[in-house]
């Protein structure tokens, strides 16, 4: 099947979850996972009515998304990788959501290079909820640390929307869900201590365990594979 074929079927799927979750049918967003795609694909994900991606790398996503954008076309980007302090200033200007805050240095890096644009962009705090290669905040202090900041005022740059995570690699839904619950629970403790901040969105949930996210709570699904296919990793 092609793109079209793909994202009408998981938009069904994404639906039909988010009802049996207790939500609306629109309640759940999906990011496309466009990372090692070229922007033709981007394109023709836009002509289905997509309009909102995701890339890991800022250097690719910055050649892609501005070619895409030239075309007249505007998607709303999403940065969904690791990013290192030196990538910041570029990131900030072509996407409208980091998804992965990960450390308070990366705070204070991204408030920098937002004030000398005078942009606010919206945030998600990763958290390591899965194996130990991958990234995002540990410790709930840190995490409370950046949130209070925000609140205060002292990122005036920084608009936290919510929390990111990747689930353990493994077949063992049992542990999925257990990462999947653990971030949901975060984000009602991190809003009780933080009532002024709106920290409604989980971004949770991937080509293989999207539908275990929905059912505790995603509100953000990543899916890349199931919509373009595999990737060319090579290039």
């Amino acid at each position: 099947m092609g793109i079209k074929e793909n994202l009408l079927n998981i938009r069904k799927t994404i639906s039909e979850c988010a009802i049996k979750s207790g939500r609306g049918e629109n309640d759940v967003k999906l990011v496309a996972v466009s990372k090692f795609h070229p922007a033709e694909s981007v394109l023709e994900a836009i002509s289905c009515g997509q309009l909102l991606f995701g890339e890991n790398r800022v250097q690719e996503a910055a050649a892609k998304f501005d070619f895409v954008r030239s075309t007249g076309a505007e998607p709303c980007l999403h940065i969904i990788g690791s990013l290192q302090r030196n990538k910041v200033k570029e990131a900030v200007r072509i996407a409208s959501c980091i998804e992965s805050l990960d450390r308070i240095e990366l705070a204070d890096e991204i408030e920098k290079q937002c004030a000398k644009i005078g942009k606010k962009i919206d945030v998600l705090l990763e958290i390591h909820t899965g194996e130990e290669s991958k990234s995002g905040f540990s410790s709930e202090e840190d995490v409370a640390l950046v949130l209070e900041k925000c609140a205060a005022g002292e990122y005036g740059h920084i608009v936290p929307k919510g929390f990111m995570t990747m689930a353990p690699n493994t077949d063992d839904e049992s542990l999925v869900r257990k990462s999947f619950s653990y971030l949901r629970e975060l984000r009602g403790r991190m809003s009780s201590r933080f009532p002024s901040l709106s920290l409604s969105e989980l971004s949770m949930g991937m080509s293989g365990d999207y539908e275990i996210a929905i059912s505790e709570g995603a509100t953000i699904v990543r899916i890349g594979t199931a919509i373009f296919g595999q990737r060319d990793y090579s290039k």
